[in-house]
Order: C-alpha cells, then structure tokens, then sequence
C-alpha cells in the first residue's frame, strides 16, 4: 500500500525532489480527466477526442440535464429528492465554470512551476531540502483526502438512492424511463453516476491548485525566513558576500511574489465562483440533512456538505498564514544580524522590509478579499435559509 502512495511520505534527503513533484497526484487527475494531452503524435487527436468527452458530459450535459428534468418531472420529485437535486444542480453550474477556466489557465500553472524550479535551486541545507520534501509530502497526501471525499460523497450518493430506488440526482435521460423497471433504474443510476463522476474529478482539480500552489509558496516563504535569519551570521564570509545573500534573499522574494502574480489570475475567477454560490449550497444541503433525509441519505448529504467546505476553507486559511507569513517575514529582517553592517546592505535591508511589509493577498473577483473572515461571511448566508425555513414552517408544508 505505502509503495502505491508512497509520495504521500516524504522522501528521503539523499533523494533529489522539486516543488512541483507536489503536483503528481493533481497532474495524473488532469491527464485522466483528458486535460493534459500528448505533445504529437496519433495518440494526441485520441487523447483530444477522450478531452471532449468529460467537458460534453460534466460541463454542458449535467446543467443543461437538471432543468429540463426539473421542467418535465417537477411533480414527481419528493421534497427530499429535489433538495438533493438541486443542491448538486447550483454546484454543477459553478463547478462547469470553475472547471473551464482552469482549463483554459492551465499554462499559468506550469510557468509558476518554472519560477518554483528557480526556487528550488536557492536551497542551501539539509534543513531547507527536508521543508521542501515535506512540503511535496503533504500536497500529494492533501490531494488523496480531496480524492477519497469526493468520490465518496458520489459513490454514496448513487448507492443510497439506488438502493432504496431512485434515480440518484434525477437528471434528464431522453433515452431510459427509470420508471421501466429495475433494469432501466440501475442503468440510469450507473450513467448518473459516471456522468457526476465527470464533473466530481473536475470540480476537484479546480478546488485543489489553489491549495496546493500555495501550500508550495508558503513552503518557500519558510525557506527565505531561514536565509534571512542566517544573515551575517558566518563570520568567514565578507561584506561582499554578506550583501549578496541579502540580494539572493531580495530575489527569492521577488520570485515568490511572481509565483502568486502569475497564478493569481485563475485564483481570482475560480474562487469567485465559490464564493457566489457557497452560501445557498450550503444552506440547502442543511435544509435537506434535517428536514428530509433518512441515515443513508443523510450520510450522503453531510459528505456533500464536507466537500463543499473543502472547496474553500482549507484555501482561505493558507491565504491567512500567507498574509502572516510575509508579517513574520519582516520581523525577521529586522531581527537579522544588520547592526554593524556597511551603508549600503542597511539601505537594501530597509528598501526589502519596506517590500516585504506589503501582504500577499489574492482577491476573488476583485471584489472579496480571500480570507477566513470573507469565507465566513459568504457561508453565513446558509443560515438565513435554514432560519427562513423554520420560521416559515416551509419544511411541514412541503411534507
């Protein structure tokens, strides 16, 4: 088992490992999903045809899918049933929209690969190479959870419904009436289910790059604050090479800076798009858990809830440390060995703690500021459904 995941492990100091071997586990995903085609060849247009198919199923099948099963079978469907239909429909919408755009953004991701490669190569020790194995470590292992909760959330879904004998989100089929039989009903079912497979992967690797690029800039954040607390602390080194570290570690910053600028641009569109709809997903999907769900149904429904936290949460928390990570990162400066230092690394010293002072922080839609607090404030809106809900005795009168 461990020699299956055994990137989940960091690897041993004697081992050569880059940032972006973090991203192994997110890079066979996107090839599976038909995302990252071969360079030439036949088996490109193959491969290119395979792209197609999830993006037709995931992205145009499944929204347009929901509503016309919404408009023919509205009168059929049990409170229950439609709440767990819709809940996935709202998320569908923006997992097609997410999904595109970091299909379309993916080169932004491979050249800040380039730039974390430059980093990589700053590594002085043991010390800074094990941060960046653990680092490598935990983004694979980050990725597996991400994995086993999605795709549970869509086995279980798909299970608890066909079992008890429904269609597991009541989307459209012009070809099975599920109604036919058990035969058409678990053929419906399976084809649901792959189709949701589809979009699940997809909505997956929109909701994990974010978290795992700057998992991989905090990791090098902590290298730099390394490099700048050993300033001037070898005495065998003269001002000259003092004062190029300083420079190195000016550089590194920058380096650091154009890694969350160039991949700053997918993040802002993606994480939007969650936050615009987090709120009444999450508030319709806790309507549902407590008002029309049975055990298993309930179980399915609360996975969903899971995952739609991991969609955000994990990614506005990082954000926080980042923001902390360049105030510590100051600190750090002027903490440093700089006291008796010549006029010349004093003035570099103090233009670097001037730069560093300003936080890095991504804004979502260039409208929320990505943070804990606004996060909260999106998922709070959940709460006024919940309270409209029981307030109204909506859930009495549907049942």
């Amino acid at each position: 088992m461990m020699t299956v995941f055994r990137l989940i492990k960091p690897a041993p100091l004697t081992e050569k490992v880059q940032s972006r071997q973090g991203n192994i586990y997110l890079y066979r995903a996107m090839w599976l999903i038909g995302w990252i085609p071969p360079k030439e060849g036949v088996l490109r247009y193959v491969y290119l045809f395979w792209t197609c198919v999830p993006f037709a199923f995931g992205v145009f099948y499944l929204p347009v899918g929901f509503i016309i099963s919404y408009v023919q079978e509205f009168k059929n469907f049990t409170p229950g049933e439609f709440l767990t239909s819709l809940q996935v429909c709202i998320n569908v919408y923006g997992a097609s929209v997410k999904s595109t755009i970091t299909y379309l953004f993916l080169w932004r991701l491979r050249k800040t690969e380039i730039l974390l490669d430059s980093l990589d190569k700053r590594l002085a020790n043991d010390s800074d190479r094990e941060r960046i194995h653990n680092m490598v470590a935990r983004c694979n292992y980050a990725f597996l959870i991400y994995s086993f909760i999605y795709c549970g959330y869509a086995g279980s879904t798909f299970l608890s419904y066909a079992l008890s004998g429904r269609p597991p989100w009541s989307v459209y089929n012009p070809f099975i009436d599920w109604r036919d039989g058990m035969g058409s009903l678990w053929i419906q079912a399976i084809f649901e289910y792959i189709t949701m497979s589809f979009a699940v992967l997809q909505d997956q690797l929109s909701d994990t790059y974010p978290l795992m690029f700057t998992i991989m800039f905090r990791a090098h954040m902590e290298v730099l604050k390394d490099h700048v607390r050993n300033l001037r602390m070898n005495p065998d080194r003269s001002e000259a090479d003092n004062y190029q570290d300083l420079v190195n570690c000016v550089l590194d910053h920058k380096t650091i800076l154009k890694c969350c600028d160039m991949i700053r641009p997918m993040i802002s569109r993606t994480i939007f798009v969650q936050f615009a709809l987090i709120g009444s997903v999450l508030g319709l999907t806790l309507v549902n858990v407590f008002f029309f769900s049975n055990f298993w149904k309930g179980v399915a429904s609360l996975l969903f809830v899971i995952t739609i936290l991991l969609q955000t949460f994990p990614f506005c928390y990082t954000c926080n440390m980042l923001i902390d990570d360049a105030q510590d990162l100051s600190n750090e400066i002027f903490q440093s060995n700089w006291v008796d230092a010549e006029p010349r690394y004093k003035a570099t010293l103090v233009h670097f703690m001037h730069h560093v002072q300003q936080p890095i922080i991504f804004i979502a839609g260039g409208i929320f500021p990505i943070s804990m607090n606004s996060n909260i404030s999106v998922a709070k809106f959940a709460f006024s459904i919940i309270t409209i809900v029981r307030q109204m005795n909506l859930a009495e009168q549907f049942q």
